[in-house]
């Protein structure tokens, strides 16, 4: 508990300094730094793991317009709090990840409208290696992950965003075992 309770703190000052040295631009879109709140869960019987996050998204390059579509690029960095069963069954283990992400992002609507998908891929690393109790166990605190999401942005300058998630994480094979651990995470993101 005390783990956990130190990933939370840090995760809240990580929002806190966000906030505090942000830019107040108008926001539009991967055209604006933007801070977020995430929580998770992995979508298994019994008991599983839940996940609260915070993090940074910053523009990478230009937009184009694409299929009928506006398409953007970003960077996604994170610290992350996972809370799982202990492998004894008595209790949770928390665990404390960093990770970036490289996100593409399709907005319809040649840009206009509020709905957009997203995808992303990136890497992470962990304090120390993932157990449970139903068996999922992590050979590597490194860890690949991707991500697919759907959100609505909204606020005068579209500056407001609430999306849902899935996320995969696994090393990708280059060690045994490699389980991978899925989450559905729902984020609330703010542009400056």
């Amino acid at each position: 508990m005390r783990n956990m309770t130190s990933c939370a703190k840090a995760i809240l000052c990580a929002g806190g300094a966000l906030l505090s040295v942000a830019a107040h631009a108008a926001p539009d879109d991967n055209k604006a730094m933007g801070i977020y709140v995430e929580a998770g869960h992995t979508p298994q019987s019994g008991r599983s793991t839940n996940s609260l996050t915070a993090g940074l998204t910053l523009p990478m390059g230009t937009n184009r317009l694409i299929w009928g579509g506006d398409v953007g690029f970003y960077w996604d960095f994170f610290l992350s709090g996972w809370r799982a069963p202990k492998p004894s069954g008595n209790g949770k283990d928390n665990y404390a990840q960093i990770g970036a992400i490289a996100n593409w992002r399709y907005r319809f609507g040649e840009g206009r409208s509020p709905w957009f998908v997203e995808a992303g891929i990136g890497g992470t690393l962990m304090d120390h290696l993932y157990r449970t109790e139903n068996g999922r166990e992590f050979s590597t605190a490194f860890q690949f992950t991707e991500q697919i999401g759907a959100g609505l942005s909204f606020g005068a300058q579209r500056e407001h965003e609430v999306s849902v998630r899935l996320q995969h994480f696994s090393n990708g094979h280059i060690k045994e075992p490699n389980p991978g651990e899925n989450f559905v995470r729902v984020r609330y993101l703010y542009r400056f």
